[in-house]
């Protein structure tokens, strides 16, 4: 019973992983009054990304590194769009969805000889034995990917960064009153392009633990819905880092629940199995977005002297 608790834990922190770094690429973003579903497609470049450069290097820890610097290209894009040309961000980031996949299945078939599925990379994330001292236990053998641990961290210091500083409550302000804001003397649209360009780095980053920690290699499934997941978590954390991050546990216990499940003594349907992470968004959407409340200027463009 305790092997399968701690089995069950090890895939839901793996899982959740990649959820939580995007999901607080999202916070971020949103925070600063740009709404950014384009996170689907960052994720899916990144994962891409990350599977190359770990299987032609030989470097899992470049080609994370490149996977977010993927990412955060495919966001400057939609800063360009929606924060220069203040263009409709939906329509921008359903574009980066769009490009997104598009580009990763372009690149796979171009790297690897028309296979839309990339080679197994050599070496993939590391593994933490954090219990190794106590042998002869289950919790000997609990192991957590480095990715979980990198999440975690990324969760601590957005919130430190958020509600500890002062560029934390500039960019809170940016995304409830900029104009409030630009009259202080701040860089409105510089702050904006900065936060939406850390978002993609980390739903990049994010793809990247995918192909780089969960499976060893990108295919046109690796990323398949992941992205709307992780925005569901931000609605469902109410926009607020430790929020999101309980929401990503939630879905990847749902992950983790699918896997075992899979197999078991109540043979369920595989097809029927792969539902549950996605009902499970839709009825947490439905039950909560209406209980949330999003920063009032995300999703309207900014243009310097409206009031």
């Amino acid at each position: 019973m305790l092997s399968s608790l701690l089995i069950a834990l090890s895939i839901t922190l793996m899982y959740s992983a990649p959820l939580t770094l995007a999901a607080i690429g999202g916070v971020i973003s949103e925070r600063s009054g740009v709404v950014n579903i384009g996170i689907e497609g960052m994720m899916s470049i990144g994962a891409l990304t990350g599977a190359v450069v770990g299987y032609f290097t030989h470097s899992a820890w470049l080609g994370l590194l490149c996977a977010g610097l993927a990412g955060g290209v495919l966001a400057l894009l939609h800063a360009i769009a929606s924060i220069s040309f203040r263009a409709d961000q939906t329509v921008s980031g359903i574009a980066i969805n769009l490009i997104g996949p598009g580009l990763a299945m372009f690149l796979s078939r171009y790297f690897f000889d028309g296979a839309s599925i990339t080679y197994p990379v050599p070496e993939k994330l590391p593994k933490l034995a954090i219990f190794s001292y106590l042998k002869g236990t289950p919790f000997a053998n609990f192991n957590i990917d480095v990715s979980v641990v990198l999440a975690l961290a990324v969760v601590v210091v957005t919130w430190f960064v958020l509600y500890k500083t002062k560029w934390g409550l500039r960019i809170r302000a940016l995304g409830e009153h900029p104009a409030a804001v630009d009259t202080l003397g701040v860089p409105v649209y510089r702050s904006r392009y900065a936060c939406v360009i850390m978002s993609g780095i980390l739903a990049g980053i994010g793809g990247g633990t995918v192909t780089l920690a969960v499976i060893s290699q990108f295919t046109p499934i690796a990323i398949s819905g992941q992205g709307f997941i992780a925005l569901a978590a931000v609605i469902f954390g109410k926009w607020k880092p430790w929020g999101a991050y309980g929401a990503c546990l939630l879905f990847g216990f749902s992950q983790a629940l699918v896997i075992m499940l899979d197999g078991g003594v109540l043979h369920v349907p595989s097809t029927i199995l792969a539902m549950i992470p996605y009902v499970l968004t839709i009825l947490i959407l439905i039950i909560f977005v209406g209980r949330s409340s999003a920063p009032r200027a995300s999703g309207v463009p900014y243009e310097k002297g409206a009031r």
